[in-house]
């Protein structure tokens, strides 16, 4: 008899239990929505932030020069993998739980909270890393009108270290110096409120900044082509196949969100059409713009100056297109807001999921009277990531929601290839091509991209990784519905 830890619930149970009066969200987005969405979610701190560590290296890290071409593309190609591996899943699965949910019917109950508490990682932790570096393009764009909020307030320990004079300069209590990062708590304290108030007025929001921040970053590429001198392409692969590889790994921050779409499943109007749509669309656009903007960042300037927090504006600054740059910080601010409000969005309902699986407490499974919305995981995620958002540097976030969404991936692929086996019948609505070539492909390509992350992001990951388990085994398991009923059942026919 198989352990309990790896009983599964049914996909037909999975679907029953969401369909309760009680969980029911409000369902209101459309195929244009979803890929919105995604797009809202993809392009943001991956692209105005990271790109710049990628391409110089820094410390732990060689850089991947103009080769972040290589590597944005080579990212893009695992991604898509995945994202077929998703659109199987989310179209015969349509629940709000995501890889969390898929895993549950594929995987088994164990696996399922791993797979969630792994998700924190990526949501959670990802929206510390974009509304700190928020807040660095909101302070870029500010200065560019001449306002300069205190530097104690508009940034963190780890940063200020680093200069004795800010040090100094900063207030003390009890000899400790004070920083904060208020602009980012403000931020992530905004998109919480608007994500309570409704589903249908968060999207409308999300498609606003979505056409904005197209425009600024097709811009920046119509703009900053005219300046490219193809001699700052070379060499083009200054570190070889280990600078591209490693690039890929920490540019794979840029395209995490194409998989936040299958949390609005209980959202949607017809999920098993409109998510593979939505899902599949973003990705494709986001990888299209990913390589034209690499392509011309690199060509304006060399890439060894690229390596700060804000690459796009520093290259434009280098060119002497200040005003050029003002408007960038803008779409940039646009951009990441959109982000957030996309992965705040997706993490309370994974907490919401897990709770209604007893996995969590009942409270994170409640609906809001009036909107709709699982108000009490959405408040709480947003205390918990303007906490973090006030004291946390960017680096260490982004590497940490890496590790995790990549091992996110890794288990919804293999759950493909399990269900295909396990339920071969089951009307798929969309048919993940050439399995199980396609999720293997998926599976080395995410522990390719894993094996060229720094060994203290490894380390950081391993002891999550334990938290959580000690955690199922000491309220999970405990009170998981599943088990439950299973006990009843056996009771009732011994």
């Amino acid at each position: 008899m198989a352990s309990p830890l790896f009983h599964r619930k049914t996909v037909d149970r999975i679907l029953r239990e969401a369909d309760r009066p009680e969980h029911q969200l409000k369902r209101v987005l459309g195929p244009l929505s979803l890929t919105a969405l995604g797009i809202g979610a993809i392009i943001g701190a991956g692209i105005f932030a990271t790109t710049g560590t990628a391409a110089a290296g820094d410390s732990l890290r060689v850089g991947a020069g103009p080769g972040l071409i290589l590597s944005y593309f080579l990212t893009a190609v695992a991604c898509g993998f995945c994202a077929l591996c998703y659109a199987e899943l989310a179209s015969m699965i349509p629940i709000s739980g995501s890889a969390y949910t898929y895993a549950y019917a594929t995987l088994g109950e164990f696996v399922a909270w791993v797979i969630g508490w792994d998700l924190i990682l990526e949501y959670a932790v990802g929206n510390v890393a974009v509304a700190v570096s928020w807040s660095g393009y909101f302070q870029d764009l500010l200065r560019g009108m001449g306002i300069e909020i205190p530097k104690w307030l508009a940034t963190n320990y780890n940063n200020a270290i680093q200069s004795p004079e800010l040090l100094s300069s900063a207030p003390h209590i009890f000899g400790i110096p004070l920083f904060i990062n208020l602009p980012a708590v403000v931020i992530v304290a905004a998109i919480t409120t608007l994500l309570v108030i409704g589903i249908r007025e968060s999207s409308n929001f999300n498609s606003v900044i979505v056409a904005i921040k197209l425009v600024v970053v097709v811009g920046f590429i119509v703009v900053g082509a005219k300046y490219v001198k193809p001699a700052h392409w070379q060499p083009f692969m200054p570190n070889g196949w280990t600078g591209v590889l490693t690039g890929a790994s920490l540019v794979f921050f840029a395209y995490i969100g194409f998989d936040a779409v299958s949390t609005t499943a209980e959202e949607c109007r017809n999920p098993q059409r409109d998510l593979p749509i939505g899902m599949i669309a973003s990705l494709i656009v986001c990888t299209i713009l990913y390589v034209a903007v690499t392509a011309v960042l690199t060509g304006i300037v060399p890439y060894q100056e690229l390596g700060t927090a804000e690459p796009l504006s520093t290259a434009l600054r280098l060119i002497h297109l200040n005003w050029a740059s003002g408007i960038l910080s803008f779409g940039a601010v646009i951009a990441m807001t959109a982000v957030l409000l996309v992965f705040q969005m997706g993490q309370p309902r994974i907490f919401f999921s897990m709770s209604r699986d007893g996995l969590l407490p009942r409270k994170f499974s409640t609906v809001h009277p009036r909107f709709r919305t699982p108000h009490v995981p959405t408040i709480l995620t947003g205390v918990a990531v303007a906490a973090f958002a006030a004291f946390v540097d960017i680096n260490s976030a982004v590497e940490f929601t890496n590790i995790g969404t990549l091992f996110a991936f890794i288990l919804v692929a293999t759950g493909v290839m399990v269900l295909r086996y396990s339920d071969p019948s089951r009307v798929r609505p969309f048919r993940c091509p050439w399995v199980p070539v396609i999720p293997v492909l998926a599976i080395i390509s995410c522990i390719v991209l894993m094996g060229y992350l720094p060994w203290v992001t490894w380390l950081r990951f391993i002891g999550w990784f334990l938290l959580g388990i000690v955690i199922y085994f000491l309220y999970g398991q405990k009170n998981s519905k599943l088990r439950a009923q299973e006990r009843t059942e056996a009771g009732a026919n011994p």
